[in-house]
């Protein structure tokens, strides 16, 4: 498509978001919130398309703030769902009605400028690791085949001490076995002649039916024009994108030179002579001259922001005016029952209203909204088909920054002057000058107190990026991601979860699963913006039986942000490091480099054995619970500017206690096995996935109905056991049927009991308790409202 078709996308997201923000300040109901969230992210998608293929610099960059604004949104929507129902999963078919829309636009988008544009420092860093997994693959192989080598070197003067006791039966033993061998080699040169032979009759009956016209030459079966032309169209974005942004680059250098160069000298001597003035009216005026504003307050901006040099005298009449800085314009002016009546009104709206929490995302949102009315709406653009960067937007931008530049250093110029000022006039005044210092040195004391930070000391000042790097992969604390996308942990939408609901809480989708996982670790760890504002998620817990693809999200997560994945469960972490400063150390290390390769992963497999009540004794050697107590103060070095998320995962959470467990982890999500929908998609699309042919005579929905009961890793086991190479030949001549997939089940156990028992153990955790509080306090019609 062309760049009008994203620019009008783009133009039709911001007209949405102006409805948006009208609508939140009308929140009354669940069903309203639920309603701006789906509406919200709707817009999200549309900024994402509009994002990835506007060429325009300028335009990318107001789109990707609104954009982030709008991640940030949707994730505090989402927290705000949650404690209003006491659920990580929301079941919304009637909103999906009302706004006439399919389940499958309730999926998360991945943005693409997640992986697409990321930094040269982070794509540095990818190189490094990549170097260092092949490192350690090459070093590790040699001594698989030293091995090997030494076993052969070992066998041979066993052999030839063996020949000299050959009795007459083993030599008549070796004749028999050599002509059998002689047999089988005929056997094998038969089947390989019958098969080349096949081989050239098939090729010669299919040249045959070119030559006749009844079958298409394979030289001419190249992709469809429509295919080339989306593939070109595809690629001269990318280098547009590219192109220009590298000019956008040039041009902000050589306007910045420019304006630093020929026009600053002229911006300092224009705020040094408005600064003088202001100091000589409120000498005439006040008969002294005033203190100077500090650095943090604004310094000489905030006298001068808007105002001619003619109105600082009255700013600064009405700033040491007490009655005007206290008192509110126009309050004075209402009458007792006018004041007493609009209260009134006030509380009543505010009853209608669900008390919702402060947001950090609006006004960024409002700001780039206004933005894009003020520069982009109605800007005309004849001009600038090809859609590179403009100049003149440059140059308002960069004027702003260095003005601010220039401000900063005049600022410390003319507190000197003004000191000196003071010094030579108002010499009996200095017990003022006193003062003001002290007020300073009181600001920036309480400004530095970091209240309930945590100091952290450096075990490793000497040690580079790189060594540590190694040192943990070495080790394998760090490990390789696999490639694996979300969009590959298939499964379908609960159809029938809004009604279930009325009677019980219904086990979670897939469809749901994955919609949680983008919301709480791929949104927040790809973007920065989105971490340090968005609801602080720290550690998540997937609980679920074995085979259900906890460990498959996890690398999920990792591909789709470029994030480092490191590995503590307790059986990787057995016998490394040994010791109390050991261990110490070991998470030092591993949270210093995932704080510097940022984003990244910790994965805890088998999180259940850090808080065993009762260790088993076969792994009590490995001391599986050795980072019980010392993993929560690691935990606390996690900030919002550390885009680090801590994975757990546990298929027995029971053998686990709940209170230490429910401190570390703050969001337990549970996966349930698949449902019906999930299992048709799963023998549909994974059968597909291995070269099998889905034709009539393969009953899915029998294969989907049979099933139940067992995991994702039942059904991908079954379809690799059944679709050998030779089966896949066979396709053509005898096509699959669901009854070859049905016996190699009767191996597998069901999960139902599994299944039951993490379901109960669910309403045990924090979050289970609230919801279970809740539902009975609300009581049952009133607590279906909404829903």
């Amino acid at each position: 498509m062309s760049q009008r078709t994203y620019n009008d996308l783009w133009a039709g997201a911001q007209e949405e978001l102006r409805c948006l923000l009208k609508e939140e300040q009308r929140i009354e109901s669940f069903q309203r919130l639920a309603t701006l969230y789906v509406r919200y992210l709707q817009m999200f998608r549309q900024l994402e398309q509009a994002h990835h293929h506007v060429v325009h610099p300028q335009k990318r960059r107001v789109i990707l703030v609104i954009l982030e604004s709008v991640i940030g949104r949707v994730l505090e929507l989402k927290n705000e769902m949650v404690e209003k129902e006491f659920s990580e999963f929301h079941y919304m078919n009637d909103v999906l009605h009302d706004l006439k829309l399919t389940p499958a636009e309730l999926e998360i988008p991945i943005p693409h400028y997640f992986i697409g544009e990321c930094s040269k420092e982070v794509q540095n860093r990818t190189l490094m690791l990549k170097k260092l997994f092949k490192l350690v693959e090459i070093t590790e192989s040699p001594d698989v085949e030293d091995d090997l080598s030494k076993e052969d070197n070992d066998l041979i003067p066993i052999v030839p001490l063996a020949s000299k006791k050959k009795t007459d039966e083993e030599s008549s033993y070796i004749e028999r076995s050599r002509a059998e061998m002689e047999s089988a080699v005929i056997c094998i040169q038969k089947n390989w002649r019958g098969f080349t032979q096949r081989r050239k009759v098939k090729m010669a009956r299919d040249g045959e039916l070119v030559f006749l016209g009844m079958a298409l030459d394979p030289t001419y079966l190249v992709p469809r024009p429509g295919e080339v032309t989306a593939q070109a169209n595809k690629v001269s974005t990318l280098q547009k994108k590219k192109s220009h942004e590298e000019d956008f680059q040039e041009a902000i250098m050589s306007v910045t030179t420019q304006l630093r160069d020929v026009e600053g000298p002229e911006i300092r001597e224009n705020i040094k002579d408005q600064i003088r003035q202001w100091f000589i009216e409120c000498r005439d005026g006040e008969g002294t001259f005033p203190d100077y504003p500090e650095e943090e307050d604004g310094g000489s901006a905030l006298l001068f922001a808007e105002r001619n040099p003619q109105e600082v005298a009255e700013t600064i009449a009405y700033m040491k005016d007490d009655v005007n800085k206290n008192k509110p314009k126009g309050k004075e002016e209402k009458t007792g029952k006018q004041a007493k009546g609009d209260d009134i009104e006030e509380t009543r709206e505010e009853d209608t209203r669900l008390k919702m929490l402060p947001s950090a995302f609006l006004s960024d949102l409002e700001e780039g909204h206004k933005v894009f009315v003020d520069v982009w709406q109605n800007r005309s653009e004849t001009t600038n088909l090809s859609q590179k960067h403009e100049v003149g937007l440059v140059m308002e931008e960069k004027t702003e920054v260095i003005d601010a530049e220039i401000r900063l250093q005049v600022d410390e110029e003319m507190r000197k002057e003004l000191s000196d000022l003071k010094l030579l006039v108002d010499k009996d005044k200095g017990g003022k000058k006193k003062g003001g210092k002290k007020k300073k040195g009181g600001k920036g004391k309480g400004k530095g107190k970091g209240k309930g930070e945590i100091k952290e000391t450096d075990l490793t000042p000497d040690r580079t990026l790189e060594s540590l790097c190694q040192e943990l992969v070495e080790q394998g604390l760090m490990k390789q991601a696999k490639d694996v996308r979300l969009q590959d942990y298939l499964g379908d939408y609960y159809y029938r979860g809004t009604k279930l609901r009325h009677d019980m809480e219904p086990m979670p989708s897939w469809s749901g699963v994955r919609q949680v996982i983008a919301l709480y670790g791929i949104l927040p760890l790809g973007s920065k913006v989105v971490h340090a504002k968005a609801p602080l998620i720290k550690a998540i817990l997937l609980a679920g039986p074995d085979g259900v693809g906890k460990r498959m999200l996890v690398h999920a997560m990792c591909r789709e942000t470029g994030a480092t994945l490191f590995d503590l469960s307790p059986m990787n972490i057995a016998g490394k490091y040994p010791g109390k400063s050991g261990l110490n150390m070991m998470l030092h290390i591993v949270f210093k480099v995932a704080r510097q390769m940022q984003p990244s992963v910790i994965w805890v497999g088998e999180a259940e054995k850090m808080f065993n009540k009762k260790p088993p004794q076969e792994e009590n050697q490995n001391d599986p619970n050795r980072l019980r107590d010392i993993f929560p103060k690691f935990l606390k070095l996690i900030r919002g500017e550390s885009r680090v998320l801590i994975v757990g995962a546990t298929s027995d959470p029971l053998s686990a206690e709940m209170k230490p467990l429910g401190k570390v982890f703050s969001k337990i999500i549970v996966i349930p096995r698949p449902d019906y929908g999930s299992r048709y998609v799963l023998w549909r699309e994974l059968i597909k996935k291995h070269r099998g042919v889905v034709t009539d005579a393969l009953d899915i929905s029998f294969l989907a109905k049979i099933t139940e009961g067992y995991s994702q890793g039942h059904i991908v086991m079954v379809i690799q056991s059944i679709l050998t190479k030779q089966r896949i030949r066979e396709q053509a001549k005898r096509p699959l049927t669901a009854a070859e997939f049905v016996d190699p089940f009767d191996s597998f156990d069901t999960l139902y009991k599994d299944e039951e028992t993490i379901k109960k153990w669910y309403t045990k955790t924090p979050l289970g308790k609230k919801r279970a509080k809740g539902t009975a306090g609300r009581g049952g019609g009133k607590g279906k409202k909404g829903k």
